[in-house]
């Protein structure tokens, strides 16, 4: 962000200047004189008088997108890839989001919630009303999730601040509730997971979990550039990140202690609607289990119109402009219509997570971070020097740390794609 904004001050600064020598050759040298003689000057004569002192290049006053920093130091086949692994990514994040609120109802209206369920996993194929399936329950609440938010891609999704903000208290009231209740029943000896030590087996799709976890690099700009004072943004972002990796760390280590692993629900939250041992509050169980279904949905039109927008952004060229038909409803229809089509014959999370987490997230955490930082510093090098100061450096400066990002992110896809052929195998 820090080059992103020192290139586009440089951009600025040329650009004043061109306009400065073209409305000075218009007058000779004696019309200049003549001019200062007879009327205040409005144009300095040189343009460094205009900076005034020293100017930090680097200083982060403006967001910058990740989209525009692609823009600024990749080439057209780096910006074209720069948004298809987004796109790529959001259609990953659509498909989990259209899994996860189905699955939800679909457990919450056909389990077994009179607190002797616990023990009890359930198939697709068992009987949810009457004749009706659990997949086809499932499946029945896709199309109402799809009918109800649907619509909202052909919009624009604005002043969603309070909406995010109540999500955001639930997920804390969530999230504290499910640590504290299994807290509570592991203190008294009555928990039901005896986890092994390691388990190698799951190490490959662990990767691309931990990355989809994480990542938040697409966010950044809009995180960092409105904080007033930058000089401990580093410190503040990496506090922010261990405060999240010891959230999950408590929310992971709680959960394989508190329930035997062979029962758990991809979705968490679903542990708790049917074992009465648990939680016996039906008011909380009910909320639990409902969780993701209030938190996502507000998510689902948001990350859509974005989805909506990047396809716009890579097809778009200058000075032209989409038919009707295509800006409002081709556009959505591509949108929304490929994850509901994944989440209609597949909901199974972890597998949805893993990928989109090791190959889209992937490029997003790693790849694009470390092209941008490598392109970044060979464009600013020689306009600013080799003497120029970044006061927002990382201390992972050395372009050694590069290339090792790089290479990291080559060893997680290899270690899921390994994973996925070796699951499908066996099967």
């Amino acid at each position: 962000m820090a080059a992103a904004n020192a290139q586009l001050r440089w951009k600025r600064r040329e650009q004043e200047e061109i306009e400065d020598s073209d409305s000075t050759s218009e007058y000779s040298d004696d019309d200049a004189v003549g001019r200062g003689r007879s009327e205040p000057e409005s144009k300095p004569i040189l343009s460094i008088q205009r900076s005034g002192g020293h100017v930090d290049h680097f200083d982060i006053v403006e967001r910058v997108e990740m989209g525009q920093m692609a823009s600024m130091f990749f080439h057209k086949v780096g910006v074209n890839m720069f948004y298809i692994c987004i796109i790529v990514y959001l259609y990953g994040d659509l498909a989990i989001y259209a899994a996860a609120v189905p699955i939800s109802l679909m457990e919450v209206a056909c389990g077994n919630h009179s607190c002797s369920a616990g023990s009890v996993k359930y198939n697709d194929t068992d009987p949810c009303w009457g004749t009706l399936s659990r997949k086809s329950a499932y499946r029945v609440f896709l199309g109402v999730f799809t009918l109800m938010l649907g619509p909202f891609v052909f919009f624009n999704a604005q002043k969603t601040k309070y909406l995010q903000i109540l999500t955001s208290l639930m997920r804390w009231i969530a999230f504290t509730m499910m640590i504290i209740l299994a807290l509570l029943r592991i203190s008294k000896g009555a928990g039901e997971g005896h986890p092994p030590a390691a388990s190698l087996s799951g190490v490959p799709n662990l990767f691309g979990v931990c990355v989809y976890s994480f990542m938040c690099q697409h966010s950044l700009p809009s995180l960092v550039t409105p904080i007033s004072d930058k000089k401990r943004v580093g410190a503040l972002v990496l506090a922010d990140y261990v405060l999240i990796l010891g959230f999950y760390v408590l929310l992971s280590f709680t959960a394989i202690f508190c329930f035997d692993s062979s029962l758990l629900h991809d979705m968490y939250t679903l542990n708790f609607t049917d074992n009465c041992n648990v939680l016996n509050i039906p008011v909380l169980r009910y909320f639990l289990g409902l969780f993701p279904v209030f938190t996502i949905s507000t998510n689902f039109p948001i990350i859509a119109v974005t989805l909506r927008n990047n396809w716009k952004t890579l097809f778009h060229r200058d000075g032209g402009t989409y038919p009707w038909v295509v800006d409002r409803v081709v556009f959505p229809l591509i949108t929304l219509v490929p994850p509901v089509t994944v989440a209609f014959f597949t909901h199974n999370l972890e597998s949805l997570v893993g990928i989109t987490g090791a190959y889209a997230g992937t490029g997003i955490q790693y790849i694009i971070p470390a092209c941008l930082v490598y392109c970044g510093r060979r464009h600013l090098e020689p306009v600013l020097g080799r003497d120029a100061v970044n006061k927002h450096q990382s201390p992972f400066r050395h372009s050694f740390w590069v290339w090792f990002v790089l290479v990291w992110a080559g060893s997680c896809l290899v270690f899921v794609t390994a994973n996925i052929i070796l699951t499908e195998t066996k099967q």
